[in-house]
């Protein structure tokens, strides 16, 4: 498998729903009631319900992963834009912009719902060869 280079882009797309929702929030155990109790939402500035930033960001980390090669985590910041609501679809790009020393490579993140960016970013990753061996499962 080739490594991702300067150019190269990728996209994921995730439809969050309420039980996407109340799923995310019972496995990181984040339970702020903006993203669970549409009443207690309502009274706050986003006047209802709002997703975890973190779903959007993961759709980040979707496109990313999908970039060729092997792809590994380095770092990855964030700026959350907008809330992303029930029943909006984010659709995230990832494009490498810059290659850095070794196997690093500098890659612009962003999710957008309905045309308007919901979290911006910039990760840092290594691209890998992928030399297909097996690994050693003990």
């Amino acid at each position: 498998m080739p490594v991702a280079t300067v150019g190269d882009a990728a996209e994921a797309s995730l439809r969050v729903t309420e039980s996407t929702i109340d799923e995310f929030a019972a496995l990181s155990g984040d339970e702020n009631p903006i993203h669970l109790d549409e009443a207690y939402a309502a009274e706050t500035l986003f006047g209802g319900r709002v997703a975890h930033g973190m779903i959007a960001a993961s759709v980040l980390s979707a496109a990313v992963a999908r970039l060729p090669g092997d792809i590994v985590y380095r770092s990855q910041d964030l700026s959350f834009e907008r809330p992303v609501r029930p029943d909006e679809e984010v659709r995230a790009t990832a494009e490498v912009v810059a290659e850095l020393d070794g196997d690093r490579l500098r890659v612009e993140t962003t999710a957008r719902v309905d045309g308007a960016a919901a979290v911006t970013g910039e990760a840092t990753v290594l691209s890998l060869p992928h030399d297909g061996r097996e690994t050693d499962e003990r």
